[in-house]
């Protein structure tokens, strides 16, 4: 019989429901997440099975499921993704109000057992696979940095604001450095511009002297001392040394980042775009998988990006379009970043976002709008293997029309 296996996924264990064509349940149970366990699931599904098709759903992608979807995919299993925010949707058309993990599993089964519009859960190559790992890691680098530069602006405009509105800390690494040892006013004063200037010369800053001219003119407009001085500088400080360590770990993500990038196979035809740079190019091939056929079409691949309006039509309302509220941002953030930097040295970019703006559309609208233009670039380069600017193969030219 064939059957249909749904697995609520889990960090420890997973739960699995497997369904037959009619409905009924066969098997479910709790499976542990470890590789014995997952291939003696396995094992027992082909027996009910024998010898007919096995289509498995999950509600993960990644993450804890990954051990499962290596070991399906190692094992020619068919399986499908259905989103956890569909899962719970689904859930509200099932009898009862509980939620248990058996109960999502066997809604899983079920809306894979009859839904056509999921997509397989492809293992992404390895390169996709580690550029993905790469740029999560930089982004959660880069947010780490954020927080702890505004930590540290919030601590430092109680007691010395003159200071804190001198620099640009996120630009200024500088100034980073010279918070980890003069952070009061008291201090800089009493090192005076020439003796800040050479500790940070010392430390290999940039613009020294600048720097430090700031800001011993910052320590000369407060002589007021605030309570908990010591304190809060004591806290900069530490902010302040956090701050330059997460510039230089981002520093380290991004050179591996672009070294890894560079050994992909589509790294030269997206780089051959105008604003791809190695690290939206890689953050692109991370959230694509690297593979343009998972998509089918660049409407689909636009769809997926968020860039395909959807219409919002009822009764004599028509050409209602809106945002649609389901779609990757990182891959979003890929493609309207790029455009962004192409609206403004492409100059065929530059033309269309132009017009737009013409046409009444606001900066992001417009910048949308050349996104979704541009998917369909990147999908045609990507498909016949040229880089921008190229004329297509003629053989693809042919298969084209």
């Amino acid at each position: 019989m064939r059957l249909w296996v749904g697995v609520d996924a889990g960090k420890s264990a997973h739960h699995a429901v497997a369904m037959d064509e009619d409905g009924k349940v066969h098997l479910s149970r709790k499976v542990p997440n470890t590789e014995d366990d997952l291939l003696t699931l396995l094992g027992e599904v082909g027996r009910l099975a024998d010898g007919e098709d096995v289509v498995w759903a999950c509600d993960l992608n990644g993450g804890g499921a990954g051990l499962l979807i290596a070991i399906l995919t190692a094992h020619a299993q068919t399986l499908l993704y259905i989103p956890g925010r569909t899962v719970y949707h689904a859930a509200a058309s099932y009898r009862g109000d509980g939620k248990t993990d058996a109960k999502d599993a066997r809604i899983i089964a079920d809306q894979a057992r009859m839904r056509r519009d999921l997509h397989p859960v492809r293992a992404g190559d390895p390169a996709a696979t580690e550029l993905r790992m790469l740029s999560a890691h930089r982004a959660d680098l880069v947010a780490d940095r954020t927080r702890a530069i505004n930590r540290l602006r919030a601590t430092l405009m109680e007691y010395f604001p003159s200071l804190e509105a001198a620099f640009d800390y996120s630009q200024r690494q500088a100034a980073l450095t010279l918070l980890t040892k003069y952070a009061t006013p008291d201090a800089l004063r009493s090192a005076g511009v020439e003796k800040v200037t050479t500790w940070l010369k010392s430390q290999g800053c940039y613009a020294s002297k600048r720097v430090a001219t700031i800001a011993v003119e910052a320590a000369d407009r407060q002589h007021t001392t605030v309570p908990g001085q010591d304190t809060a500088a004591m806290l900069v400080g530490r902010l302040a040394a956090d701050a330059l360590r997460l510039f230089e770990e981002v520093k380290e993500v991004e050179s591996q980042l672009d070294a890894r990038f560079r050994s992909h196979e589509h790294a030269e035809l997206l780089l051959s775009l105008p604003g791809f740079g190695p690290t939206l190019a890689a953050e692109f091939i991370a959230a694509t998988g690297g593979d343009m056929t998972l998509f089918g079409s660049p409407e689909r691949l636009a769809a997926v990006a968020g860039l395909a309006p959807v219409p919002r039509d009822s009764g004599k309302i028509s050409g209602n379009m809106r945002r649609p509220r389901r779609y990757d941002r990182r891959l979003l953030r890929a493609c309207y970043m790029a455009a962004n930097v192409a609206a403004q040295f492409c100059e065929i970019s530059k033309a269309f976002y132009t017009r737009k703006r013409a046409e009444g559309k606001t900066h992001t609208q417009a910048v949308l709008a050349l996104a979704r233009r541009r998917i369909n670039v990147i999908w045609a380069m990507l498909r016949d293997r040229t880089p921008y600017g190229q004329p297509a193969p003629t053989a693809a030219l042919q298969a084209a029309t």
